[in-house]
């Protein structure tokens, strides 16, 4: 199957996903920074990639870097190269990751992960296009589109003095969150299918159809590492033929199953009447917290997921708020009119 195959697939039967195509379709040919949101494995580099691909840089090199797989003191000269003799070691001046991308796009992964101490000097180069190599005295111009993904919320780790707030609104001018496959069903019988066709000709296997249960079992399950771990579930099956195993895995991993062989209502006192006032005081919660979340999403919704004025009109500070939001699993899939940089002319997405 060709990228465009797999883009294709990516993006399709899933109202989420096309909606996220239309963004990009969008956004594509323009030179804005684009910060890319969500768990890990739901696929964020795919939407870089087809970010890429959709503009005018695609025949330009598409050079990822891993953030969280540097080590701090190391990913200064990976993003921006060193000159010969800048330290021990340095035997030869080389590249880093932007001069390789000019022309065409970086991405880096993970952009909570940049210490502190680089993230002045990248943020030189999202606003001049330009900086200089470790060990160097002069300064490289480059042309380079930068993308970048997270898995956390960078607001929370700008509050808490780990990420400059002037290089979060930097790199999020436009902000795309890609949900989980929990929150895109639809899809999990169709990538199923892909990968097990993939790998049963990648590893030249005679592997029979995946069956009705196992099938039913993916379609059911909460997929909390998404499509990374059901791509892997996949790969067990196709190379060690372990369907059954698998399927009792997800099974037994599934949330709310009741493990205890006992009846729930065995042990209360009372005749049960101590379930029932629990079950009560849990409607009570449960109705509260949808009711809240629903205030909290209208107010976001209202306000053009301007945070702060949110925050102001719901009465709670800042990082309640940003509280709130991780706990309801609120997402922001459309293009803003305003954030809470709109004071400094930014898009927020």
């Amino acid at each position: 199957m060709s990228m465009k195959d797999i883009i294709h697939l990516f993006f399709s039967d899933s109202p989420k996903m096309s909606k996220i195509k239309t963004i990009i379709g969008e956004i594509a040919r323009t030179d804005i920074t684009v910060l890319i949101n969500g768990e890990s494995g739901t696929g964020k580099d795919l939407v870089a990639q087809t970010i890429h691909l959709h503009s005018d840089r695609a025949a330009k090199p598409f050079v990822k870097v891993n953030c969280a797989a540097i080590p701090h003191g190391l990913l200064e000269s990976e993003l921006f190269g060193f000159e010969k003799g800048a330290f021990t070691g340095a035997h030869l001046k080389k590249p880093g990751k932007f001069e390789l991308a000019s022309g065409g796009t970086v991405l880096l992964n993970d952009i909570g992960e940049v210490d502190v101490s680089v993230q002045a000097k990248l943020l030189q180069v999202l606003q001049d296009g330009e900086f200089s190599r470790l060990g160097g005295d002069g300064n490289i111009v480059v042309n380079t589109r930068v993308l970048t993904t997270t898995k956390d919320h960078l607001e929370r780790s700008m509050l808490e003095g780990r990420f400059r707030e002037d290089l979060f609104y930097r790199i999020n001018v436009i902000s795309i969150t890609v949900p989980p496959l929990r929150d895109r069903r639809e899809q999990i019988l169709p990538f199923s299918q892909y990968y097990f066709d993939h790998y049963r000709t990648k590893y030249g296997r005679t592997v029979s159809p995946l069956s009705l249960k196992t099938l039913n079992t993916f379609r059911d399950y909460h997929w909390p590492g998404n499509i990374r771990e059901l791509e892997n579930a996949i790969k067990r099956i196709v190379l060690f033929g372990q369907e059954e195993a698998v399927v009792q895995d997800l099974t037994r991993n599934k949330p709310g199953k009741n493990t205890n062989a006992e009846s729930p209502r065995e042990g209360l006192p009372g005749n049960g009447e101590a379930l029932e006032a629990f079950e009560l005081r849990k409607i009570g919660k449960t109705a509260a917290e949808t009711a809240e979340r629903k205030v909290i999403q209208d107010t976001l919704t209202e306000t053009h997921w301007n945070r702060r004025n949110a925050a102001k009109l719901l009465r709670v500070s800042y990082k309640a708020l940003l509280n709130k939001i991780q706990k309801y699993g609120l997402n922001e899939l459309e293009i803003p009119h305003q954030n809470e940089g709109a004071k400094d002319g930014q898009l927020r997405g």
